[in-house]
This record gives C-alpha cells, structure tokens and sequence, in this order.
C-alpha cells in the first residue's frame, strides 16, 4: 500500500515530535533521578545528624529503665513465688505423702484389718438396730426364694410360648406329599 506524499510527510513530521518528546521525557527523568540522589542523600545526612541521637536520647532515657525494672519485678516475682513454693505449698504436699505412707502401713497389718472388720461390722448392727428402734431406718423385707422361683416360671412360660409360635408359623415341606400321577402308558 502506497501513501501520498502529502501523507509521508505528515508521518515523518509525527516521526520527528515523537522523538523530540522522547529525548524530553528522557531529559526529564534524568533530572528527576537526579534530584532523588540529592534529597536520599540529604534525607541520610538528616537522619544521621538529627534523627538517631534523638531516638538514641529517648530509648536510654524512656525504654531502658522500663526494661530494667520489669526484669527487676520478674525477678521479684520469682523469688517470691519460690518462698512461696519452699514454704508452704512443699510442706503440706510431703505432710499429705507421709500420711497416706503412713495410712497404707497400717493398713497393710493384719491385725489392724480385722480389728477394722470386727469393729465395723459390730458397729455397723449396733447402728442399724438403734435407728430401727427409734424408728429412723425402715428394715428392708430381703427378697425370698419365692421371687427366684417366680421368675424361673416366667422365662419357661416365655419359653413355651415361643416355641409354639414357632410351630405355628413355620413351613414345612414336608408337610405336603404330593402324589405323582403315573400317566397310563400305551
């Protein structure tokens, strides 16, 4: 496709101000770049001078006494905790220890157990005697062997009954012979 001369004219004139903006962009991005080295470097400059003695000033002045005493009341708080510990909380755990030691001693003696056997069984029917006299404990009728017998005929009645149903409803094959009928043979 061929252009007029009218046309690659007008082409070479849009060729040209597209490269003189080019070279003006370009011109202009370097001056920009740089006026950002300068301002970084008077941005450090500024920080270094100004900014860190400040910040230095304010973390000796504000933050280190704030950490010292924190560790100071942790530590208070340790110690205090470990008296606490050393004082009370070991000396019940150990006296609990011993005696349970000591309750499993005696509970091992033979003679201990049944002097415990004996005196609480005679308690225990001194009590119950007492609280029925006066009215306090009802005395329980205990279950006879009439209840045991009661309940053996029932699981046999059970029993019975199923097994009818069961006679009753089966099929059973064998029931029903049928008769072969022998065709008459010519």
């Amino acid at each position: 496709m061929e252009l007029s001369r009218k046309r690659q004219r007008e082409l070479k004139k849009l060729r040209r101000e597209a490269e003189n903006v080019w070279d003006e962009q370009r011109e202009v991005l370097e001056r920009a770049a740089g006026i950002l080295r300068d301002a970084s470097r008077q941005a450090a400059s500024v920080a270094r001078d100004d900014v860190a003695p400040r910040v230095r000033q304010t973390y000796e002045k504000r933050i280190v006494p704030g950490v010292e005493a924190g560790v100071d009341s942790v530590r208070h708080a340790a110690s205090a905790t470990r008296d606490r510990f050393v004082d009370d909380v070991l000396p019940a755990v150990t006296g609990a220890i011993g005696s349970a030691i000591a309750v499993l001693d005696v509970a091992r003696d033979k003679r201990i157990r049944d002097a415990l056997r004996q005196v609480s069984s005679t308690g225990r029917e001194l009590a119950t005697r007492g609280s029925q006299r006066v009215g306090i404990v009802e005395v329980k009728s205990q279950p006879g062997p009439g209840r045991y017998i009661l309940i053996g005929l029932g699981v046999v009645a059970t029993a019975a009954i199923a097994y009818a149903a069961w006679q009753t409803l089966r099929t059973d094959d064998d029931l029903w012979v049928e008769e072969e009928i022998a065709a008459p043979e010519a």
